[in-house]
């Protein structure tokens, strides 16, 4: 299996962290080298392990924003 490679971009925020130190991050990550993407998930301290997660394009970012702000919490 080949490495996976990632370079994260811009640290946009952190949503929660775990007891163990784990976040779950909003960050803009260029993965293998392609056009940089919005990816939510669980980040371990070093950032050196990541648990399995979300990336979107800036258009479903938008969207799921306007999803966000049009239901009742």
């Amino acid at each position: 299996m080949s490495e996976i490679k990632y370079e994260i971009l811009n640290n946009i925020g952190v949503l929660s962290k775990s007891a163990s130190g784990w976040a779950k991050e909003l960050n803009l990550i260029s993965w293998n080298d392609r056009e940089p993407k919005y990816d939510l998930r669980d980040w371990s301290p070093d950032h050196e392990k990541m648990g399995k997660g979300v990336t979107l394009s800036k258009e479903e970012l938008l969207a799921l924003k306007e999803l966000l702000n049009s239901i009742e919490l």
